[in-house]
């Protein structure tokens, strides 16, 4: 029994021993309408005839830990929060539920309902009132809602609020969030400073040794404890950790993003989260820092907001890690994100933190090519590696993300990609940088910058060949390079469904810079192969290619035999072929592409030139325009 073993006496005693008047309190005691004996928070103790009158009169027992508190102080007051003072135990009474508030959440029950929802729908009738002075607000014991030890759940409801009420499990449990808020008030105060607040402060340099070694998950449990009760940095170091360990949603670092050190690292992270929680066409928030700054970091936190917004933010520290984040980003560009993170993760002992509330070298989130190599499990393994010199045992490395050559494409359709839909063109030997005079559109202006996950896979956009003619086929392909020195240009979206009648490989034209292979699939509704598509060059001329459609086989030139859809289709049912012949293509030409960047949308755009020829004399060219309004 948990309960029964704590120290109420220690525990209130050490509270009004560490009570200092507030700002109010101080204006009181100035004004001397008040002494501070008027401002004591503890009460003398209830003896046990009062306590027992007390439960006679009510015709209950009390709960352990609160029976205990009457014991030790009879009523207590609190400086913060809307409940202002707990009645001694003749002034306490049953709530009655005067609001009504019974008919108003049994209204709320459905079938869907928990038992929770179940719970406070009835506690206000049967619920033991302890405030005699709040804010419109109620603190309220329910002996319907108990745990194994006898303990009553206390529930704050505030009246101005429109809020469910605060549920905790015990009448201890209020009262030690009380008493973190109580210190949590008067934190960054100066003078306040007791054997709590040492004591906290130690774990705070406990948990940022354990940190830095690779024990986060210690440094997290100190931190937790710290940052309830208000401690300097504690909250900016906890956030670190979550960053990294949960991989998404909004943080705010306290008052280290005050410290101009910290500028670098931190605020590309809120910056990113801001712009990623702005919805596009909703009314833009104000990026907000969550703290005071001086006018030097308001100023660099807008020109970082605006790099970040623009694509152009870079994240480069000083030294080792800053060179091995450079190189880093030179694989992850081009597609290898697993390079990419052997990389950094190799570097990680090297990273040396601007200040010592950094924990983490959280600026690579915030770096378009690099952030998206940083997965959850990569953070949590970045948190479990030693930085900053630190000794440490290594963890073992997460797998690899990108599974090897292509038979991925054929997988169920994962994160929304449209797997079924893929066209991709190869050129051996030749930069990603030459694709764009290999096979860009006319007047081509080279690469453009990378879309960005929110418009991974759909980044062609609509209306983007309204002045092209009806028969053209543009592809907006994603370029990168492959580990076997292939340039790749991938459109995992086509905007029409398959090669049709009008196709001309591009296999040809690319072929200039070396040997190029071109591959278009296509599912059917019922997710068999619809569409299969391979053309082989050399030296501006195509070599051979063929086109599958269902069962029929149209080539043209000496197929090989190990690429010979009849043959590699041989024996393999339905659901195989796409993945067979993905298979084939990749063992003959060790072609691969990289999903993760592919996903991430982090590789440089090209809009290639029409994967289609015009229609000749007497060929006719259907299409049809549909257009949405109001």
């Amino acid at each position: 029994m948990i309960e029964n073993r704590f120290d109420w006496q220690q525990f209130l005693r050490r509270w009004q021993e560490e009570w200092i008047p507030d700002e109010d309190d101080a204006e009181d005691l100035a004004e001397g309408g008040l002494t501070l004996a008027d401002l004591a928070l503890a009460a003398s103790p209830a003896a046990e005839a009062e306590i027992t009158a007390a439960e006679d009169r009510l015709g209950t027992r009390f709960p352990p830990s609160y029976r205990q508190f009457l014991g030790a102080s009879n009523g207590w007051r609190l400086d913060k929060g809307s409940i202002y003072r707990l009645g001694a135990a003749h002034e306490i009474a049953w709530f009655g539920d005067p609001l009504d508030l019974t008919a108003i959440y049994q209204e709320a029950l459905t079938e869907h309902s928990t038992e929770q929802d179940v719970l406070l729908a009835g506690m206000w009738q049967r619920a033991l009132q302890l405030e005699t002075d709040s804010d419109i607000s109620y603190a309220l014991l329910d002996p319907g809602d108990t745990d194994e030890d006898g303990e009553w759940a206390l529930y704050v409801y505030k009246g101005w609020s429109g809020e469910l009420p605060d549920r905790y499990r015990s009448f201890r449990a209020y009262m030690q969030r009380m008493y973190q808020d109580f210190h949590s008030a008067r934190a960054a105060g100066p003078g306040f400073v007791n054997d709590t607040t040492r004591a906290l402060d130690a774990d705070v340099e406990r948990a940022r040794s354990e940190a830095l070694s690779g024990r986060w998950e210690t440094a997290r449990e100190l931190l937790t404890e710290a940052e309830r009760y208000g401690r300097p940095s504690a909250r900016g170091m906890l956030r670190q950790l979550e960053v990294l360990a949960h991989g998404g949603g909004y943080y705010g670092f306290g008052e280290l993003v005050a410290d101009p050190s910290y500028t670098g690292e931190l605020v590309p992270v809120m910056a990113a989260a801001h712009l990623r929680d702005n919805r596009s066409g909703a009314l833009p928030h104000r990026f907000v820092l969550g703290t005071e700054t001086d006018d030097g970091v308001s100023t660099a936190a807008d020109a970082i907001l605006a790099q970040v917004r623009d694509g152009s933010y870079r994240y480069a520290p000083d030294g080792a890690f800053g060179r091995a984040a450079a190189e880093a980003r030179e694989s992850a560009r081009w597609g290898d994100t697993d390079a990419a993170w052997r990389v950094i993760r190799a570097a990680l002992p090297s990273w040396s933190p601007p200040g010592p509330d950094l924990l983490a070298p959280l600026g690579l989130l915030a770096d378009p090519v690099l952030g998206p190599v940083v997965t959850r499990e990569r953070g949590l393994e970045l948190l479990a590696t030693p930085r900053a010199g630190r000794p440490g045992p290594v963890p073992d490395p997460v797998p690899d993300l990108d599974p090897p050559g292509l038979h991925w494409l054929a997988d169920t359709p994962r994160w929304n990609a449209p797997h079924d839909s893929y066209r991709c063109l190869w050129v051996e030997g030749a930069e990603p940088e030459a694709l764009p005079d290999l096979v860009g559109e006319d007047g081509c202006a080279g690469l453009t910058a990378p879309s960005g996950r929110r418009a991974a896979w759909f980044h062609h956009g609509h209306g983007q060949w309204d002045e092209s003619a009806p028969w053209e086929d543009r592809a907006v392909v994603s370029v990168g390079r492959t580990g076997s020195g292939w340039a790749f240009a991938c459109d995992a979206a086509p905007r029409t469904s398959a090669a049709g009648h009008f196709f001309v490989s591009p296999a040809a034209y690319a072929s200039r810079g070396g040997r190029a292979v071109v591959l278009w699939a296509h599912s059917a509704r019922d997710g068999g192969l619809a569409v299969f598509h391979l053309s082989v060059a050399e030296r501006g001329e195509e070599l051979y290619a063929y086109t599958l459609r269902g069962t029929d086989v149209e080539r043209s030139g000496p197929v090989p035999g190990t690429l010979d859809p009849e043959r590699v289709l041989h024996g393999v049912g339905d659901a195989a072929r796409e993945r067979c012949l993905l298979a084939a293509v990749q063992d003959e030409f060790g072609l691969s592409l990289p999903r993760h960047a592919l996903v991430e949308a982090i590789l440089p755009r090209l809009t290639t030139r029409s994967w289609n020829r015009a229609p000749r004399e007497g060929e006719a060219y259907a299409y049809t325009t549909i257009r949405f309004g109001r």
